[in-house]
């Protein structure tokens, strides 16, 4: 068999990253690691390539030369996974198409060959084996959850890693927690499935042989999810693999707030490496986090559980959502003053939308609320139910929330409030030949021509004599402030 695996192409949004990328020469953030798994899923005989449509364009050359393409996607990549599964059905080559969006949407794709949905380690091994009697079905589905200890290395010969800016590790599936807004549970359920800790070594392991150096992601949805496990055997055992290895990699992570209740689990991880964690921390209004069942949120002073993480040495990366029924007006300037004050730079504020399948959309639907399907971008102005606040004054304070936290005046004074107080407990300073290239690119976009040139030579020399070992970081985040600026602008 020749399988053709494609990665659809993200749009240009908050975390798309693309013009920060460019200052670093990097096509894309991560690479397709679902499909890079898949493929080491597949019968070893078999001949294997995969086009990220986020590095490269995909040729008709490529479609015909496959027996089957295989698609897998988030719903946020689904214009280009349609367009795809368009030239494939043109050019007559077989289709097998798994992943979140075809798995939420299922019904929408009779014309995919194959739906091979939830998780590949149980549906795959059906169709591989109904494909090797000649009689492959439409559909393979499962209620059960696959046992992620027999999850196989990905295969990263597949890919060139120079067009990357990280790479990326999964150690969990699942979330304990049960937010009405959020789908995770919905397709990973709410009991954390973990990989032992050989398997995270192997995968350090496998990555380190392939030359990558530099900051690996874990995927996790929440990576404390057994904090027991975490601190008992995985991270002492990276404590352990870096230091035989010189501490190759940095870390970031997502994980629920409560980490900050934690000093022992922050501890550990910030000697395994980690520096940033993404937080969901959704709204300052507790009536919102009460209604969106967001219960590990409420009753606690939320700045002081940022500042808990950032004195422990990492960076909190924040999510936050606007519209929710128990939003009034006042919210908008709330949310703002909350992300100033907790100096989180990076700040992803959305829209409130109902993914399908989650509790929100049932009890929309059951409210006569529900418009459409969520198209899996929470960062552009659509809502995809009625909301109890007047839409058109719910979306002209979300876009006064972003311009505002990413005119260079707030977004500047943000990265000084969190740069004044972080002291991380590891070398925080790290270098090569892209990271260079981007100083000198930010010196001439940012500080000679960029409109935050007051701002960014402020900066520059604070960071460069008060606090050196934070230089890179201080580099990045105007390079990130830009990016985040210029998506702003464009919504």
């Amino acid at each position: 068999m020749k399988i053709l695996m494609v990665y659809p192409e993200y749009p240009n949004t908050f975390w798309s990253f693309k013009h920060a990328l460019k200052f670093i020469s990097k096509k894309a953030s991560f690479p397709p690691l679902g499909l890079l798994t898949v493929a080491s899923l597949l019968p070893k005989e078999w001949d294997k390539k995969l086009i990220d449509l986020n590095i490269t364009e995909l040729d008709n050359m490529d479609i015909l030369w496959a027996d089957y393409v295989f698609i897998s996607a988030m719903s946020i990549q689904g214009e280009s996974a349609n367009k795809v599964i368009e030239r494939c059905i043109q050019l007559k080559t077989k289709i097998v198409a798994g992943g979140p969006l075809f798995t939420s949407s299922f019904e929408y794709y009779e014309n995919v060959d194959h739906l091979v949905l939830n998780e590949a380690e149980i549906t795959l091994p059906k169709f591989l084996i109904d494909l090797e009697k000649g009689k492959p079905e439409h559909l393979y589905t499962s209620q059960d959850w696959a046992v992620i200890t027999s999850t196989p290395l990905p295969m990263w010969d597949l890919i060139n890693m120079k067009n990357y800016s990280s790479m990326n590790i999964q150690y969990s599936r699942g979330c304990p927690y049960d937010c009405e807004f959020c789908d995770i549970t919905v397709l990973y359920g709410r009991k954390p499935r973990t990989k032992t800790k050989q398997q995270v070594i192997a995968e350090l392991d496998e990555l380190y042989i392939s030359g990558w150096r530099g900051s690996v992601f874990f995927v996790d949805d929440n990576f404390i999810g057994n904090k027991v496990k975490l601190k008992n055997e995985i991270l002492p055992a990276i404590i352990e693999w870096n230091k035989l290895n010189n501490s190759p990699f940095y870390f970031n992570t997502e994980a629920s707030i409560n980490l900050a209740d934690d000093e022992n689990l922050m501890q550990l991880m910030v000697m395994a490496g980690f520096e940033a964690a993404f937080i969901g921390i959704e709204s300052p209004n507790e009536a919102s986090l009460i209604e969106c069942n967001k219960n590990q949120n409420a009753n606690r002073d939320l700045i002081m559980s940022v500042k808990k993480i950032q004195e422990a040495g990492m960076e909190v990366q924040g999510g936050f959502i606007v519209g929710f029924d128990n939003d009034e007006p006042k919210i908008f300037e709330e949310l703002t003053n909350f992300i100033q004050q907790s100096g989180i730079v990076t700040a992803m504020v959305g829209l409130l939308n109902a993914p399908r399948g989650t509790k929100l959309q049932q009890r929309l639907v059951e409210e006569g609320r529900m418009l459409n399907d969520f198209t899996g971008n929470n960062t552009d102005f659509s809502i995809n139910f009625i909301p109890r606040m007047q839409a058109e004054e719910l979306i002209d304070g979300y876009k006064k929330i972003l311009t505002t936290i990413y005119s260079p005046k707030y977004y500047y004074e943000r990265v000084m409030t969190f740069m004044k107080d972080y002291q991380p407990k590891k070398k925080a300073f790290h270098l090569n030949s892209n990271y260079i290239a981007a100083l000198f690119k930010s010196i001439l976009k940012l500080g000679v021509l960029g409109e935050e040139r007051k701002y960014y030579w402020k900066l520059f020399f604070w960071s460069l004599f008060r606090k050196p070992q934070l230089f890179s970081l201080a580099i990045l985040f105007t390079i990130y402030g830009f990016h985040f600026r210029k998506i702003s602008e464009g919504m």
